[in-house]
């Protein structure tokens, strides 16, 4: 199974307010609309990851959806990478251990990566040009071992897919706003060309927004 981790925490200082609350010109959130692209491209289970007016953020995520506040979110995109990946090990570990109370250990192992599954697909909560046909695409094969990312013409970009072999060792390298491109610097990294299904530019002001 591949999951979806959407990060959506910081406060969007230069749109004027968090981008999890910006809204399409249809009336849809960035953070509804995010969450569908990464559902209708294949992720079975998707968290997401707030922050700045999280309380304001979690009544627009739907019923059902796995929603974690990282306190310290306002370090940088890291604390938001670090929350969603320990937050889909915990969920792992609960279903593992739910599953040791009646079931063989295979039983127990399916369970865990039912939970968390094989591998993450990590977006951001701006990138509205970022379609599900991208992730379908970028999250095609993934595995354990997978690290691959989205390309826009030649440009690394988001989504990123991160195996769960990868998660411990992203977390630790994860600094300040630069997220997993440390450890996404010292390893191979498939790049999955997108250019003909988006851009890939995020979204950083108003004049900006689409329809705005």
């Amino acid at each position: 199974m591949t999951a979806g981790l959407l990060l959506a925490a910081g406060a969007g200082s230069r749109m004027g307010r968090p981008k999890a609350l910006v809204h399409d010109a249809d009336g849809t959130s960035w953070l509804v609309r995010s969450l569908g692209v990464l559902r209708d491209g294949g992720c079975e289970r998707v968290t997401v990851v707030l922050g700045a007016a999280a309380d304001d953020a979690a009544r627009l995520v739907p019923a059902g959806v796995p929603v974690v506040v990282a306190g310290d979110w306002a370090t940088g995109m890291a604390a938001s990478l670090r929350a969603g990946l320990a937050a889909l090990d915990r969920a792992a570990d609960r279903a593992a251990d739910g599953a040791d109370d009646g079931a063989a250990d295979g039983a127990a192992d399916g369970a865990a990566d039912g939970a968390a599954g094989d591998a993450v697909v990590v977006h951001l909560v701006d990138l509205p040009d970022v379609t599900a046909d991208v992730v379908r695409r970028v999250a095609a094969g993934a595995g354990p071992a997978t690290l691959a990312r989205a390309s826009y013409d030649g440009v690394p970009g988001h989504p990123v897919v991160l195996g769960r072999e990868h998660w411990a060792g992203v977390a630790a390298a994860a600094v300040g706003d630069a997220g997993a491109k440390p450890y996404l610097a010292a390893h191979d990294v498939a790049l999955v060309e997108c250019g003909d299904l988006a851009r890939g530019h995020d979204v950083d002001s108003p004049p900006a927004v689409p329809g705005g």
